[in-house]
């Protein structure tokens, strides 16, 4: 697969201990750390615009136990590390989104996966430094203390926040070339899902009363996001691009109620509004209390599996297109190869599908949903798109071993990568 190079390379840099960054950052359960040595400009200088590539990529390194991946991670052997990290390596993002990185608060696995995959050359692939990275807690597997899915029992994945066996599985990170302004980051883990005005409350079919599957006490404590909504300043020369982050829960393993398809709609809609000056964002509040979404003007990248196709597969109807038809988004419709020949050699749901292969992100069960696209980089409007596309090389291509069929070498989603010019 032919990635399209970027106008430079970043030199090679010496490797030390990470530094933090930021006061207070130690006491807090917020996390970013940098390594020195970074070097800021890909490509433009005074005058010039920059080159940022921003990605996404749902690179599927849960693990079913707490404290796995870190095991995993700790040294360079593990298969699936190794080429999800050459994919990162043969994209080379400025900027990337990891959906399904399991969280530990001591953030090893973070600094393992930058040390012993990315910054060691994978497959003939250049290394990758990233001298900044953003994690924090996620909802998934964090007890509610309700039966929230009203199976009888309290515990277990379904009654968590979000779903997961243990907290932090599913999480996410943010690995940064450029610095991460952490005093100005914001997080949206406790935010109420009764809070969003006119929210899509899911109901129970069973009786009269609508948008009545939790109860009055039940909705007191019910987040709004699976894993959680990230506001991550990232510091381009003298400009800020925003890197909202989000992982919506996926629109299935639910009842009549469609509890997980509604959410993944209101998880969505979360960002559609927060990037909408005025009235529309000023319910949002963050961990920190603090009100509102972004300022007029502000510069953003929405990241992230959304978990919604805007034709086919469950979600709720125009889910992601609250994010597509925005008017501050611009949507750069990337595309690859590999996924025109998957949707026609595996058929399937894959021949009933309205959308475009081309578009599709990942590669999912023949039979239903199908390939779907699911994964979105999508900047404002006032940052100009100079190139696009997803990492999903045709089957003749010696870099299809990277994505390959199932069972997959590395996820069933695909890296989405966009290029814009930042001044």
């Amino acid at each position: 697969m032919t990635v399209r190079p970027r106008a430079l390379r970043h030199p090679a840099v010496a490797l030390t201990a990470a530094l933090a960054l930021g006061a207070g950052l130690a006491a807090a359960p917020l996390a970013a750390s940098a390594r020195p040595g970074h070097d800021d400009a890909r490509g433009g200088g005074h005058g010039h615009d920059r080159t940022l590539r921003v990605a996404t990529y749902n690179l599927s390194l849960n693990r079913a136990t707490e404290g796995e991946l870190r095991a995993d991670l700790a040294t360079g052997d593990d298969p699936q590390a190794r080429t999800v990290a050459e994919v990162i390596q043969r994209a080379d993002p400025d900027v990337v989104l990891l959906n399904e990185f399991d969280y530990d608060g001591a953030r090893a696995s973070v600094d393992a996966f930058r040390e012993n995959y990315l910054e060691v050359p994978q497959g003939g692939a250049d290394p990758v430094r990233y001298r900044y990275a953003y994690t924090a807690p996620s909802n998934t597997g964090v007890p509610s203390g309700f039966d929230l899915n009203d199976d009888g029992t309290v515990g277990g994945g379904d009654d968590a926040f979000g779903f997961g066996e243990f907290e932090g599985q599913y999480g996410m990170v943010v690995l940064s070339k450029y610095p991460i302004d952490t005093r100005h980051v914001r997080t949206f883990q406790h935010f109420l899902w009764k809070d969003m005005p006119g929210a899509l409350l899911p109901d129970d079919p069973a009786t009269p009363e609508p948008a009545d599957w939790f109860s009055p006490e039940e909705l007191d404590v019910v987040r709004l996001s699976s894993k959680s909504h990230w506001d991550v300043p990232v510091r381009v020369g003298r400009e800020t691009v925003h890197v909202l982050a989000a992982h919506p829960t996926p629109p299935t393993f639910d009842g009549p109620e469609d509890r997980n398809g509604r959410r993944n709609h209101d998880e969505i809609r979360f960002w559609a509004d927060y990037v909408t000056p005025g009235k529309a964002s000023r319910y949002v509040y963050d961990d920190e209390g603090r009100r509102g979404g972004l300022t007029p003007g502000a510069r953003f990248v929405i990241l992230g599996d959304q978990n919604a196709d805007p034709l086919d597969g469950d979600s709720v109807d125009a889910a992601v297109d609250q994010l597509l038809d925005h008017p501050r988004i611009t949507d750069p419709r990337p595309t690859s190869d590999g996924a025109v020949e998957a949707a026609a050699l595996q058929g399937g749901a894959n021949a009933t599908h309205r959308g475009d292969p081309a578009l599709d992100t990942a590669d999912f069960a023949d039979t239903a949903p199908g390939n779907l696209r699911a994964d979105y980089v999508l900047p404002s409007k006032n940052l100009r798109v100079r190139d696009a596309g997803v990492f999903w090389p045709a089957q003749a291509d010696p870099l299809s071993r990277l994505t390959g069929v199932y069972p997959f070498p590395s996820s069933d989603h695909r890296l989405v990568w966009v290029d814009v010019a930042v001044r």
